[in-house]
């Protein structure tokens, strides 16, 4: 299996990249978190962009592209940490769950509840969601977010993250079978990989970037050997990451070549590792 970039993914992470350093720059977080990490604006533009309907069939007015496609564009938002709730509207518009998800108009969070809800309920994105999608065991349930007898955490680990906590959540409709609920929670896993890939991808560039303006003793710090360590310490993580997580995407869209559950847990473990040893770093 040849893991590497096909020119039309390398034009599609480009165009990506090129819009979230145009409209997400670093400077511009500080304002998302003003407005509870979520503007409207913005997400009609990633609508637009074909984030959310990348892997909605064509005759259903989606791109068609596969997971191996989204984990890169997914990769891409990572590095800017592109605030909402990206990968549930995104599953939400693949698997045709709900609609509207695709063009944006439709606002989607979730939870995923298949392992039973041992600990407190707590929703991402609450005030801007016009949907909720509850995975179970027995299959995907959707939930009117204003029903919810919800309760605003004060101080969030996120501040880009708004969350609620819930006391109780309904039945709600059902939408999908214990297959799909299955299914989306596979996916789910694979593009949060593809963000955590982009969060240390984009890390170790900020500290390359660092260690060759920020002069120690009248030389870039970057010429001092533990900083290089440190540097090619983050540089393997990233790869690696990168390597697993590009995996993870075409085996779910071949899943003949390699064990699908086994790929994404690769790419989830070793794309989060990176994420959070890179950022430390």
């Amino acid at each position: 299996m040849d893991f590497r970039l096909t020119e039309d993914q390398e034009a599609l992470r480009d165009g990506v990249r090129s819009f979230c350093e145009g409209r997400v720059p670093v400077e511009a977080l500080a304002d998302l978190e003003k407005t509870g990490g979520f503007d409207a604006s913005l997400w009609s533009e990633l609508a637009e962009l074909g984030v959310f309907a990348l892997r909605l069939g064509e005759a259903d007015g989606g791109v068609g592209l596969g997971t191996a496609d989204a984990v890169v564009v997914f990769a891409e938002l990572g590095r800017r940490l592109v605030p909402g709730p990206l990968v549930w509207s995104h599953l939400a518009a693949g698997a045709g769950l709900v609609p509207g998800a695709g063009t944006g108009e439709v606002v989607v969070g979730g939870l995923d509840c298949t392992a039973g809800e041992s600990g407190p309920i707590l929703v991402e994105h609450l005030e801007s969601l016009h949907a909720l999608l509850v995975l179970q065991r027995d299959g995907v349930f959707r939930v009117d977010p204003k029903t919810l007898d919800a309760q605003a955490v004060a101080t969030p680990t996120d501040p880009l993250t708004p969350l609620h906590h819930v006391a109780t959540l309904p039945a709600g409709d059902r939408v999908g079978d214990a297959d799909d609920a299955a299914r989306l929670r596979l996916e789910g896993a694979a593009l949060t990989s593809g963000l955590l890939l982009g969060i240390a991808q984009e890390t170790q560039a900020l500290a390359v970037a660092y260690a060759m303006e920020r002069e120690q003793f009248g030389r870039p710090i970057g010429s001092f050997q533990s900083i290089k360590h440190i540097l090619a310490d983050m540089y393997v993580r990233q790869q690696i990451a990168r390597a697993a997580v590009y995996a993870a995407g075409a085996t779910l869209d071949d899943p003949e070549v390699g064990d699908v559950a086994r790929a994404i847990s690769s790419a989830k473990l070793n794309a989060g590792e990176a994420a959070m040893k890179n950022a430390r770093a």
